[in-house]
């Protein structure tokens, strides 16, 4: 498999002094052909040597990769900043190899429930190896694109959009984990890293979105109402004990009943209670 490997390359500050010192020793043989045939071949020397010499010459800028290719072998990548001599006749591709981030698009498709839903993420990413980015696919950038839509739509028919059944919702930590690592598995053999990839959208589709909302309502009005339900059975519970232990009132099973009713009404009740004055007995 190819991989990427370093090129063969020279100080391009040594490579300059070397080739002005081979410039003058071919112009002194020159000056000492008198104007014969040494001094034209001399000449066509300087002229090829000269087109050589410059075409050397390559700038690798900070996170930067150059990809080296002679006759249509891969040559190498020169990865380190700096100005470098490499071999003239070799072509070179730049490759960037800084962090970069795109947002996919927004998606629709159908959870593990088959509810419509439009999902997007923002993956972060880099070259890791030039090479592989380079020989093994097309275009790395649409590649990852492309990649990446994929995994997104995978995981979202994976699991639901509410969690249930001991399954993580889309939101969920582990979720995020996982599209990272099924990109990354997607994009290894173009030589390409993921760093991080977050769900940026995660809604309903807007044909079902309002529905979703009065389920989601409802739901969190029923959880609330159980809440309310099981705290002021305790108050009611303790209520009833803390009469018992004091002695102040003893009452029968019937008006204990009618107590815990009333008390029920009162502390369930999403209303403010009015109170009514009992000038009677406890019994009228």
């Amino acid at each position: 498999m190819l991989t990427e490997k370093r090129a063969r390359k020279v100080s391009g500050y040594l490579a300059f002094a070397l080739g002005l010192a081979a410039l003058g020793a071919l112009a002194a043989w020159a000056v000492a052909g008198h104007g014969g045939p040494a001094t034209v071949v001399a000449l066509g020397l300087a002229a090829v040597f000269l087109v050589l010499w410059v075409k050397g010459f390559v700038v690798v800028n900070p996170n930067e990769a150059k990809v080296l290719q002679l006759f249509g072998a891969y040559a190498g990548s020169v990865r380190e900043p700096g100005v470098w001599w490499v071999n003239p006749l070799t072509t070179r591709r730049r490759v960037s190899l800084r962090v970069r981030s795109f947002d996919s698009d927004v998606l629709k498709v159908n959870d593990r429930d088959g509810n419509p839903i439009e999902i997007a993420a923002v993956v972060v990413w880099q070259v890791r190896d030039s090479a592989k980015a380079v020989f093994r696919v097309d275009d790395f950038e649409e590649f990852i694109v492309t990649q990446a839509e994929t995994a997104i739509r995978h995981l979202a028919t994976t699991y639901p959009y509410d969690a249930h059944d001991d399954l993580p919702s889309l939101r969920a930590g582990k979720v995020v984990e996982e599209l990272t690592r099924e990109i990354q598995e997607r994009v290894d053999g173009a030589g390409l890293e993921i760093i991080e990839a977050r769900i940026s959208r995660l809604a309903y589709a807007p044909e079902i979105a309002q529905a979703m909302l009065q389920r989601q309502q409802a739901a969190a009005v029923v959880a609330a109402r159980a809440r309310i339900v099981e705290g002021a059975v305790g108050m009611v519970e303790a209520a009833l004990e803390r009469l018992n232990e004091r002695e102040i009132v003893d009452l029968d099973e019937e008006r204990k009943a009618a107590m815990v009713s009333n008390l029920l009404v009162v502390l369930c009740s999403d209303r403010n209670a009015q109170p009514v004055v009992n000038a009677g007995s406890l019994y009228h």
